[in-house]
């Protein structure tokens, strides 16, 4: 009796150990592929809490990644989230540079987006991104044939809209956003493990269009509105960049935005006040149930609690 106790302690700490083991590999491991839309140039998200995720460039990067990891710690899940990014590029630019790196982990979910004007040599033509998606899609399958995929369509940029000689001039802000939703609908049509489109400048043309946010910088920021531009007017704000982060946790974990609360940690990090939080909640929320990617779920009551900083839970990918 006396040997099988201590065996029988030796295997329970290694059941235990084995239970973890799986618990830890059951994290999803989620990529996000892009550009300075997705690592948030010229704002302070950049390398906000980049030891919460993994940069597989080693360039220290946090951005929009490590806002959608805080999401998802305060909703109670685990995911791994890594990132490839690269200034100015499309996804042509990934596949052709970065597929090996992009190729060096089985992952589970993936967010890629291309150029902000789907071609940076023609704007609006969508055809690149159409003949990118597909072998980056094919490639992300081999190494995991369950991979669901999504493609994030971006915002209408304000300085291709007012200022004279830009390609979307005279036309309404919402254009180019819904000009680049249709070029992701057409890349994402018929591709194998494209779960859909994260309609993310459609957020923002919601935004606009509700009175949360302001519609034209360069003429001034409306009393008690939001600009989701950055100075720019080209990058997103940190107001920008949170509903942007919002609009992708909702859609990849079926959760309502809103359920994060006014005194959601990141947004109290970043400087956004609990109304703006619950602005930009609302906006995220609307336009996901539109979409039917979520439903409403409870909410977290107006001013029931006071905001902290976010709990550094996880190491990097974690």
């Amino acid at each position: 009796m006396s040997l099988l106790r201590p065996l029988l302690a030796a295997l329970l700490v290694l059941a235990a150990l084995l239970a973890a083991g799986v618990a830890a590999a059951a994290a999803p491991r989620v990529l996000f592929i892009g550009n300075s839309f997705t690592f948030a140039a010229g704002t302070a998200l950049r390398f906000w809490r980049a030891g919460t995720v993994t940069d597989l460039n080693g360039e220290g990067t946090g951005g929009v990644p490590a806002l959608f990891k805080s999401f998802v710690q305060q909703a109670g899940l685990d995911h791994e989230v890594y990132l490839e990014t690269r200034g100015g590029s499309g996804l042509d630019w990934h596949l052709q540079h970065r597929l090996a790196l992009i190729d060096s982990r089985p992952w589970d979910r993936v967010v890629m987006h291309g150029y902000s004007t789907l071609d940076a040599a023609d704007p609006g033509n969508p055809a690149l991104l159409v003949r990118s998606v597909r072998p980056l899609a094919e490639a992300l399958r081999r190494r995991n044939a369950d991979v669901t995929i999504y493609l994030m369509a971006t915002w209408s940029r304000a300085d291709q809209n007012y200022p004279a000689g830009t390609p979307w001039h005279g036309k309404p802000i919402a254009a180019m956003a819904d000009d680049v939703r249709a070029g992701y609908d057409r890349a994402a049509a018929g591709v194998p493990g494209i779960a859909g489109v994260i309609p993310v400048g459609q957020a923002w043309n919601r935004a606009i269009a509700a009175g949360v946010a302001d519609g034209n910088p360069y003429d001034g920021i409306g009393a008690g509105l939001l600009d989701l531009w950055g100075w720019d007017h080209y990058h997103a704000s940190l107001h920008g960049h949170y509903l942007q982060a919002l609009v992708i946790f909702g859609m990849l974990t079926g959760r309502d935005p809103r359920t994060l609360g006014e005194a959601e940690c990141s947004a109290f990090e970043l400087g956004l006040s609990p109304g703006q939080a619950r602005a930009l909640q609302q906006v995220a929320f609307d336009e996901l149930a539109q979409a039917r990617v979520v439903t409403a779920m409870p909410q977290p009551p107006a001013g029931a609690a006071e905001p902290q900083r976010c709990a550094l839970l996880q190491p990097a990918g974690r």
